[in-house]
């Protein structure tokens, strides 16, 4: 990614450009840039929307109501990309309900001064300016809302469960606490019997705090650079490519990352997951 700002109109984040020439967003207090690779529009609708079958599971209408979190609003590029689709569909469909959850701002006001660039445009645009202003937007097809501050307490606070999620906050170096053992078990009890939760890490420690959190965790699509990301479910049959006990032979490697927060045991009880009897 370029180290050169293209902009520098908001107060803790600014616009930049990437390897491959799409614009993106760095927060200038973490030093990290938001869908780094491929871009923030391709990354939402390739690795979130289309990955979570979010289109089919609306249409398929399990219930009245599909509930997304949205874990990580910043620029708002995958909740721009998940509204979109459904406003896109037919009535009869399934009504998204759309739960941000965020602690700075900046980002999304940047990104809405932008506009074009960052696909916030028309309905889209105004959508995203009551967020901002009232914290909550609805149409006839949509209910988003924006849940502020940390987010582990927002989480121990939500009366509603999940169906999809998409954890996309900065890595473990910038926001450490949301890659814990502690953090995907918050997300597993707030999570309904068919949820999947969709995140670009592949990385051993993650998909170990996962798996310690009670998810059956899978291989997520490639995206960018990335040859993997990763997925995971409530439900092991839910994933298109749960990880073997193949997997599990990293794990005796004496330098294999662990969760910050990782019990002594903890490789033990990951060989023990019911996915891998």
């Amino acid at each position: 990614m370029s180290n050169e700002g293209v902009s520098n109109e908001g107060v803790s984040h600014e616009i930049v450009q990437t390897r491959g020439g799409a614009l993106a967003i760095r927060s200038l207090a973490d030093g990290e840039v938001m869908h780094p690779g491929v871009g923030p529009l391709v990354e939402a609708e390739q690795l979130y929307v289309r990955q979570s079958r979010l289109r089919e599971r609306l249409v398929a209408r399990e219930a009245d109501r599909l509930v997304l979190f949205d874990v990580g609003l910043g620029a708002g590029s995958n909740a721009l990309a998940a509204r979109s689709a459904s406003e896109g569909l037919p009535a009869a469909a399934a009504r998204l309900e759309l739960v941000s959850f965020e602690r700075d701002l900046g980002a999304l006001e940047l990104a809405l001064a932008a506009g074009e660039a960052f696909g916030w445009r028309g309905e889209a645009a105004d959508a995203a300016r009551a967020l901002l202003a009232r914290g909550a937007h609805e149409t006839a097809r949509t209910h988003w809302r924006l849940v502020r501050g940390d987010l582990l307490e927002a989480l121990a606070r939500q009366t509603v469960r999940a169906d999809i999620v998409y954890w996309d906050p900065f890595s473990p170096r910038a926001n450490p606490a949301l890659w814990t053992v502690a953090a995907f078990s918050e997300a597993r009890r707030v999570a309904g019997p068919r949820c999947a939760l969709y995140t670009y890490s592949a990385s051993t420690a993650t998909r170990l705090a996962l798996l310690l959190a009670g998810w059956a965790v899978g291989v997520g699509d490639a995206i960018g650079d990335k040859a993997q990301t990763t997925s995971a479910a409530v439900a092991v049959s839910d994933l298109a490519r749960p990880l073997d006990r193949g997997w599990l032979a990293r794990l005796s490697r004496p330098e294999v990352p662990l969760p910050s927060d990782a019990p002594s045991d903890a490789i033990a009880r990951a060989r023990l997951a019911p996915q891998f009897g």
